[in-house]
């Protein structure tokens, strides 16, 4: 078997940035397979994927990918935390896989291991440091970057470096590998042109922030230009079927109804909810009636906005602190969204190299014939998800689609 190359991405939508990631990963690492684990219907920034996670899958399958896995929602909407160690852990399972390969700001990889080695083995005087800063009230996210900063000895050439998503993404992948002890080798592909969240664009490279704004102004001659053809067809496919889910402001009524629902309590169980949040969460939806008014209401220095986003997000699809304790505990299943005859030949070499790897290619006969309650949980919420998802489209918004939405086959 040739060089498996591992990737771990949202494609949201497929640009031609991934373009010349997925590209560039196979020159690097002179891979034959390349095998992609993708978020489903929502993101890790707390909102909606623009289209659903099976034109994703097609269209990474058409750029040149051969095997397109789900990321379980419990990983997909986390923190970057358990967003990697859940994609990492997917990855692992497989036993064929040789590198995996990330997009990142710095392109580093030796100081973002440096990185990835403090964080994992948290040595006495970094907690000691991350804890005053987190008692200055500052967020999580900039409290370990100030840390981390001062324990380096404020070294400049380390500046910035934790402040830009992909490279805490990329730091969090290499975190979870050296957890589990993996030979998979990480390689990173420095980003260029635009980042994470830029919103400008050239002619033809945008971030996908750029991107899905130009899409909801209606620019459709400027997206053509960013995106792969086998994308942009995707996407205007979707748009004609009146699938196409803008953000997460779709659903801010549902949202709003429920969080008056519940009771403080019931707030204050939603993953990363703590230090009296639920309070400022329950006044703000029972004194307002939008989304932007409700987040407006609830933010502050402590907490990120991506951060409020994902709890208004749990909120939406009933996940709770409990859930994603047992997404931290269990080993997730292979959830196959789409596959070409190397992707068939992978998965058929993975099983052959482990045994025991739950692979999911019906979903009808993993619910009837699953008895690991932990692994029916992460269905069960993904399959809920779908449906909330599909409430989103302007029109066929049919329920139980993971039951009756057959894999892609190139």
């Amino acid at each position: 078997m040739g060089k498996v190359l591992g990737i771990i991405a949202e494609y949201n939508p497929f640009h031609n940035g991934h373009m010349h990631h997925l590209q560039k990963s196979k020159e690097v690492t002179n891979a034959s397979y390349t095998v992609a684990v993708i978020s489903g219907n929502f993101t890790q920034r707390g909102s909606t994927a623009l289209v659903d996670k099976w034109s994703r899958a097609e269209t990474a399958l058409n750029c040149g990918v051969d095997l397109v896995i789900e990321l379980p929602i419990l990983y997909a909407t986390s923190s970057a935390e358990n967003f990697a160690d859940g994609a990492i852990k997917i990855l692992e399972s497989l036993k064929v896989l040789d590198y995996i390969s990330f997009g990142s700001e710095s392109g580093d990889i030796d100081t973002l291991s440096k990185f990835a080695n403090i964080f994992y083995k948290e040595p006495k005087e970094f907690k000691a440091l991350l804890q005053i800063e987190l008692d200055k009230g500052l967020s999580y996210p900039k409290a370990r970057e100030n840390a981390l900063m001062i324990y380096l000895k404020n070294n400049r050439k380390y500046k910035n470096i934790l402040s830009s998503p992909n490279n805490i993404l990329g730091i969090e992948y290499l975190k979870a590998l050296k957890k589990y002890k993996s030979n998979i080798k990480p390689v990173s592909i420095p980003r260029f042109e635009a980042g994470y969240n830029d919103l400008d664009y050239s002619e033809t490279i945008a971030s996908a922030t750029a991107i899905r704004n130009i899409f909801k102004n209606g620019n459709f001659d400027i997206a053509r230009k960013l995106l792969p053809e086998a994308s942009y067809s995707s996407f205007i496919k979707s748009i004609k079927n009146g699938h196409v889910v803008s953000d997460l402001s779709v659903f801010e009524k549902e949202i709003i109804y429920n969080l008056r629902k519940m009771d403080v309590s019931q707030i204050s169980n939603l993953p990363d909810v703590s230090e009296g949040l639920e309070f400022a969460i329950k006044n703000a939806a029972n004194s307002c009636n939008s989304l932007p008014e409700l987040l407006n209401i609830i933010k502050s220095k402590r907490y990120t906005s991506a951060r409020i986003q994902r709890i208004l997000l749990y909120s939406l699809l009933n996940i709770t602190k409990k859930d994603m304790a047992i997404s931290k505990k269990v080993q997730p299943y292979i959830r196959v969204l789409g596959f070409n005859k190397r992707g068939k030949f992978i998965i058929s070499e993975a099983c052959k190299a482990n045994p025991k790897l739950q692979v999911i290619t019906s979903v009808k006969k993993f619910v009837d014939t699953n008895s690991n309650k932990n692994l029916n949980l992460l269905l069960e919420k993904d399959i809920f998800a779908t449906n909330v998802y599909s409430i989103g489209y302007e029109y066929d918004s049919w329920s139980n689609l993971d039951f009756t939405k057959k894999i892609i086959s190139l």
